[in-house]
């Protein structure tokens, strides 16, 4: 660069020349053109003592990764999808036990010359083993995994069943009911909890819980025919639910044996740990999963309930208040978990397009209308169909709510 400084008539003027000017500037020829898939990760070793070969800042930024892991699906791995089938045919079972009791309830009445309050003992006794159930399914996972469920569950329906074929004396069988609803616990719990981590949960569990409304929408009808129409004793319905039971023991037991108790805790590591960061710990205290968990649990309460007391008692009601016939006022249970079974299918889609809480707030006052026009109305006909609509409407809220 040269300086040069001229006067011309009392003016001056400052010439600066460049000379050799630089080039346009161009990329470091150490910085290179990188694809998206191409950049690699830097290592310990390489971040402490630089010996790494290049440079590059690009090429040493972390690699990409994802917190979260890929759902399991009811196909994927294969094996899930006879699983699936297992734990279908398991509530299938479940569904089929509990609406036996409404249909057998006028029947079981007049056997052991009971009253409305000891008959209903048959609903009460099972809660027991419900409850019983929710102690100890955290410890049966842990010791012996998905296979012990797979197990006990089917094992616990055999043995109830096998003795309600000898009719025993009522407070023996109110008490093996008490196992039976053991076996629906584990069941109901372990199978739900699966599926409703898998990929698209609220239509696996609308499909799930269907089967269980197939089930019960059978039984009735089943139990009914062979009273009213073959002339059998009650308690010879449950020859069929024994062999249906040794067909859940096979397949439940077949398909989950791979299913160990070291699988489960690999899986599930925090519900492996008895301390303060245990997983049934913070669901049930810790803000704000706590609140969550209260509010469903007494939701399902009161829908549990419901569902019973309708199922339970519809066929009474229909004989003695409604003035219907033994296989009518049967078939009206059969309506009832029928309109579940469709509901859970159909509306298992619905639901999670237009929001579980949108949904459900939808589906109670529907409900409530429901029941009162099946309950105010004196007609057979009228109180049969309003029924069924309920069961269609209660269907799809428990499984959203699981």
């Amino acid at each position: 660069m040269a300086v040069q400084t001229v006067n011309n008539a009392g003016s001056s003027t400052c010439v600066i020349e460049l000379q050799n000017p630089p080039r346009s500037p161009t990329k470091p020829p150490s910085v290179k053109q990188q694809r998206p898939g191409s950049i690699r990760s830097l290592t310990l070793s390489q971040a402490h003592d630089g010996s790494s070969k290049n440079d590059d800042p690009v090429e040493t930024l972390p690699s990409p990764t994802t917190a979260t892991e890929k759902l399991q699906a009811w196909n994927n791995p294969p094996v899930n999808k006879y699983r699936t089938f297992a734990a279908f045919w398991s509530f299938f079972i479940m569904g089929a036990n509990d609406a036996a009791y409404g249909a057998l309830l006028p029947y079981l009445e007049e056997y052991y010359d009971l009253t409305y309050i000891v008959v209903s003992l048959v609903f009460l006794s099972p809660l027991i083993g419900y409850c019983a159930s929710a102690l100890l399914n955290n410890y049966i996972h842990l010791r012996f995994g998905q296979r012990g469920v797979a197990f006990l569950g089917p094992l616990c329906h055999i043995l109830a069943y096998v003795v309600m074929t000898v009719h025993p004396p009522y407070p023996v069988l109110v008490i093996i009911l008490a196992l039976a609803g053991f076996g629906n616990g584990l069941e109901d719990a372990g199978w739900n909890a699966w599926m409703g981590n898998m990929a698209n949960a609220n239509e696996v569990l609308g499909f799930l819980h269907a089967f269980y409304s197939i089930g019960a929408t059978i039984s009735p009808l089943v139990a009914t025919s062979m009273i009213t129409k073959a002339h059998l004793q009650w308690y010879e319905f449950y020859y069929v639910m024994v062999c249906c039971s040794v067909l859940e023991l096979a397949f439940c037991l077949t398909t989950f044996w791979r299913a160990t108790a070291a699988i489960f805790r690999a899986q599930n590591p925090k519900t492996s740990t008895a301390g303060p960061n245990s997983r049934m710990r913070e669901a049930l205290f810790q803000l704000p999963a706590a609140r969550v968990t209260w509010l469903c649990a007494s939701f399902l309460v009161v829908y549990v309930g419901v569902e019973v007391a309708l199922g339970g008692w519809i066929v009474t009601f229909m004989l003695r208040v409604r003035g219907g016939n033994a296989f009518a006022s049967g078939m009206t249970a059969t309506g009832f978990w029928l309109g579940m079974a469709v509901g859970r299918v159909v509306l298992g889609f619905v639901t999670p397009r237009v929001g579980e809480k949108l949904a459900i707030a939808i589906y109670l006052p529907v409900c409530a209308a429901l029941e009162l026009l099946f309950w105010l109305v004196p007609s057979f006909l009228l109180s049969a169909i309003a029924v069924a609509f309920q069961g269609f409407f209660l269907g799809p809220m428990f499984p959203a709510r699981t």
